[in-house]
């Protein structure tokens, strides 16, 4: 098992980057609330991870902090709810968020994250409601950047595009919600954040 990265942020295509260890370029999936925090290209990161084996590939996850990772991997462990829902919630609402959600026991909030019906926000919060006392008090962070700033970098729209076709939500959606977010967000990540607390919002 990977259970950590530290090199340098070759790559980033939300939800997709390529850390190069030593020479060798690992490619990892993460949440946006990890790209948030990402260095500039060229700059060192370091990741908590975990490797999904599946028939047909490895699939290595990315995480910022250890709660996240811990959050990520107790969610696997919920009936239909896979690697890529598990992505999609913790980019759409932070660990904390989640667990307030969870002790409210507020389905509403859950269905608003894409791929998440009824049903599966229901089993959410009974299945989940056990395990959160695994997540409480858990701070172990890891600073994810060691210098450096975000990268603008261009076509920063269309990779904000991408990046929310990518965690679920329909193009059409997309569009609007990207519509919706302060024209002073310039940045691939400014623009996801807003677009996912507009869809949040609603």
């Amino acid at each position: 098992m990977i259970g950590f990265l530290r090199g340098r942020l070759a790559a980033k295509h939300p939800p997709q980057l390529l850390v190069d260890v030593g020479g060798v370029g690992y490619e990892v999936e993460a949440p946006m609330s990890t790209f948030y925090v990402l260095p500039a290209i060229g700059a060192d990161v370091n990741l908590f991870t975990h490797l999904v084996v599946r028939e047909d590939a490895h699939v290595l996850f990315g995480f910022g902090s250890e709660r996240e990772r811990r959050l990520f991997r107790e969610l696997i462990k919920v009936s239909n709810v896979g690697p890529k829902l598990a992505l999609a919630l913790l980019s759409g609402m932070s660990v904390e968020n989640f667990l307030a959600c969870i002790e409210a026991q507020d389905a509403d909030m859950l269905v608003k994250i894409p791929g998440v019906g009824r049903k599966t926000a229901e089993r959410l919060l009974i299945e989940m409601k056990d395990r959160i006392k695994n997540l409480t008090g858990f701070a172990a962070v890891l600073p994810v950047a060691e210098g450096g700033t975000v990268n603008s970098g261009s076509g920063a729209q269309s990779e904000a595009f991408s990046a929310l076709v990518a965690l679920g939500y329909k193009p059409a959606e997309v569009t609007r919600l990207l519509k919706s977010v302060d024209p002073a967000a310039k940045t691939t990540e400014e623009l996801i954040r807003g677009a996912l607390q507009a869809a949040a919002a609603q």
